[in-house]
């Protein structure tokens, strides 16, 4: 996406939560929401990779923030570089798609603790567009009605990954 896609994009999404009966916010955080925090848009964070297919295609089991669990399987591992950091992730396959959790190390500062998601758009076997200027916050972000997977150690990384949504702020996240 280009970057006034990505606004686009975002802008959208704003109005989806602010305005739409189905928003993850309840009436009175729709009222006072003032937008999400994003990142600037990076193009060096728009990736295509190539995966590494997972030999074992068993499930794995996934925790959820209300102690829940759900059943993903490993598709594949890719390897990427932020500045001098080289990073590895893997991408789940869900019954909806593909899915890719992560923890940066931003967690609890400028990013989700629990960390952010992606769904990674498949274009060929082994080949997925990774746009981390698209990550974004798990609903149970907002309320504690969302029932969310919780990122599996294997995707926690050590770097600092400065693209999509941030940390909510603003009053209106204190009327969860």
């Amino acid at each position: 996406m280009s970057a006034e896609q990505v606004i686009q994009y975002r802008q959208q999404k704003d109005r989806y939560f602010r305005n739409h009966p189905d928003s993850p916010l309840n009436a009175a955080q729709r009222q006072a929401f003032t937008g999400l925090e994003y990142y600037d848009y990076d193009p060096s964070l728009e990736l295509t990779v190539t995966i590494q297919r997972a030999e074992d295609s068993d499930p794995i089991q996934v925790f959820t923030n209300l102690n829940g669990i759900q059943n993903y399987r490993r598709c594949g591992t890719f390897t990427f570089s932020i500045g001098d950091e080289q990073a590895r992730l893997t991408i789940y396959e869900t019954a909806h798609g593909f899915f890719l959790p992560f923890v940066d190390a931003g967690a609890n500062v400028e990013t989700y603790g629990a960390g952010r998601y992606l769904d990674p758009p498949q274009i060929d076997e082994q080949t997925f567009r990774v746009d981390f200027n698209l990550a974004y916050n798990p609903l149970c972000v907002y309320s504690d009605q969302w029932e969310c997977p919780i990122t599996p150690p294997e995707n926690r990384l050590k770097v600092a990954v400065r693209a999509g949504e941030k940390l909510p702020t603003g009053d209106w996240i204190k009327l969860r």
